[in-house]
């Protein structure tokens, strides 16, 4: 099991939390200015900046807590016996701090007011399959790389698996409910209206819900140390590999 500090897995869980969410609209709002009127070409350079981001931000801290950066990994993880459900429970506060407080980082970076509610609705019944689908697909991605022991490459892989899904969901690939909370709080191309999120939170749930009985089905015989090295194996406190 994890031999990481819990108070220094939550720090990592914010901070990559934090980037994330401030990567994922920061990129947004930068693309809204330097492509205006080319919706297309601002989805793209979104998903280019976010699925680039989003490797570097867990090979940052998936030695500290996993990177799961997103409760719905954390409590699947959990559901697997990789982590304990008390520690998932105690991710989630901070994964959601986190994401708020880049959201508002965001903003401030591109001289926006620091909180901007967002009028982004989304929550029609094609989005919320999406985000039904595109959960199951990242829960995929990372369990299913755990279990035949390829974690190394699942940094890679969650970014390109990010990136596509942006295009071939219709909801843009939200996939985590705490990323869906923090985007309420930028009124900008990533937003999304706080009308919109229950319905995105629970189809997000749905997705995961879905996806443990065919990571069950189709990777049985998990053990909870591989379950523990999702993304990239945790370090002790001395520096060496678990």
């Amino acid at each position: 099991m994890n031999d990481v500090q819990l108070w220094r897995r939550l720090l990592a869980e914010y901070l990559g939390s934090a980037l994330l969410a401030a990567l994922v609209i920061g990129s947004g709002i930068a693309a809204a200015q330097l492509s205006p009127s080319d919706v297309g070409l601002e989805l793209l350079e979104n998903a280019l900046a976010t699925g680039a981001g989003l490797f570097a931000i867990i090979l940052m801290f998936g030695p500290v807590s996993g990177a799961h950066l997103n409760p719905v990994v954390s409590f699947v993880d959990a559901a697997f016996g990789g982590i304990s459900l008390r520690d998932a429970a105690a991710y989630l506060p901070a994964q959601v701090a986190g994401c708020i407080s880049g959201a508002v980082l965001a903003n401030v970076m591109f001289s926006l007011s620091a909180v901007s509610i967002s009028t982004h609705h989304r929550a029609s019944a094609p989005h919320l399959l999406s985000e039904v689908v595109a959960t199951i697909g990242l829960l995929l991605v990372i369990f299913s790389l755990a279990r035949s022991e390829r974690s190394s490459i699942t940094p890679a892989a969650v970014g390109a698996y990010i990136t596509a899904a942006y295009f071939f969901c219709s909801s843009t690939s939200f996939a985590n409910p705490a990323i869906t909370i923090g985007r309420m709080f930028s009124n900008s191309f990533a937003g999304i209206a706080p009308a919109s999120v229950p319905g995105f939170v629970g189809a997000q749930i749905v997705g995961a819900i879905l996806a443990i009985g065919l990571i069950a089905a189709l990777y049985p015989g998990i053990t909870p140390q591989e379950a523990s090295d999702l993304l990239v194996p945790h370090h002790n406190l001395d520096g060496g590999s678990r």
